[in-house]
């Protein structure tokens, strides 16, 4: 047996079956940590990116085996992104110290915008040429949608959990076509923590905003 197969055979054997569906320990390791890393971030702690890594890596191995090429590389683009903001957040503010929430600014969103539309049409481009990939849009648009969505959490912008949220819409119908019902109830429970970090960053925004006019 080749040694790739070796290392990920637990993550293809099955953990259970429910309702005729199949669900592998990949797909169980990839809900534990994808839910404890949401947590984390909507609470502002920073063992969010660490945790993470190791949800990117058993979401590689589940993508690519269910023929969601673009999102199987985007777990390798998290990883860097990641090392990135876990630095960011310990050491991104002022005189490197903790980074503070702040707002995404107009020339962020052009930015953002421009980047999201030629992102999504080359993803496409590609997945329809060099793949078999079956849903290359969604593929491509929740890819997109999620680096876009993971600069923003790096950089502390408050807006990111919109662009999350928009992902998650996207992902669940599509967990669902692949036959991977835990990450799409998984998912669910990220539209419902993206609510709850929303809902924290932007008490945390207005706090902060709040001290600057004091001390001005």
């Amino acid at each position: 047996m080749p040694v790739l197969d070796i290392i990920l055979w637990p993550f293809r054997t099955t953990a259970f079956t429910f309702a005729g569906a199949t669900t592998s320990w990949g797909e169980v390791a990839g809900f534990v940590t994808g839910a404890l890393c949401v947590w984390l971030v909507a609470r502002q702690n920073a063992w969010n990116w660490p945790i993470g890594i190791l949800n990117n890596l058993a979401f590689l191995v589940l993508f690519a085996t269910s023929g969601l090429y673009a999102d199987s590389g985007l777990q390798v683009v998290y990883v860097v992104l990641a090392l990135y903001g876990w630095w960011a957040w310990l050491r991104g503010g002022v005189e490197h110290t903790p980074l503070p929430v702040s707002r995404t600014t107009r020339a962020q969103w052009v930015w953002l915008l421009a980047s999201g539309v030629a992102g999504t049409l080359l993803l496409v481009w590609v997945l329809t040429t060099f793949s078999n990939s079956t849903v290359p849009w969604a593929d491509a648009v929740t890819t997109v949608l999620s680096l876009l969505a993971t600069w923003g959490q790096t950089r502390k912008k408050v807006e990111c959990w919109w662009l999350w949220i928009a992902a998650d819409v996207i992902y669940v119908p599509l967990y669902a076509y692949k036959d991977l019902w835990l990450t799409a109830i998984l998912y669910v429970g990220f539209m419902a923590l993206c609510v709850l970090g929303l809902r924290n960053w932007t008490k945390s925004l207005r706090e902060d905003e709040r001290e600057r006019v004091v001390a001005a």
